[in-house]
């Protein structure tokens, strides 16, 4: 059986779903959402250029719209991930 690895970017994984992309831990009491809203061809890659980002809680027993912590819309993945990164470590050290 193939061992599966994860992605980590800044010490935390980061997962993909289709254009849902999730940085940080469930463990955690935060992580960040960043859904691609709008992509461009360059060659054969698509590339984001309109991202959503989403400071969310983790607590299951939260509605999904209290969930939400923060938000914004960036151009770029690059952009909105470091953005997304920044909100995360305020969040995870309670400033």
């Amino acid at each position: 059986m193939a061992e599966e690895k994860i992605l980590m970017y800044k010490g935390r994984p980061l997962m993909r779903k289709d254009n849902l992309i999730y940085y940080g831990s469930m463990a955690d009491s935060h992580i960040v959402m960043l859904q691609v809203l709008e992509s461009k061809k360059v060659g054969d890659l698509d590339v984001a250029t309109r991202v959503s980002v989403q400071l969310q809680l983790t607590d299951p027993s939260a509605r999904s719209r209290d969930r939400i912590v923060k938000k914004s819309e960036k151009d770029g993945l690059y952009t909105a991930l470091d953005v997304g990164c920044v909100w995360l470590q305020r969040a995870l050290a309670g400033k």
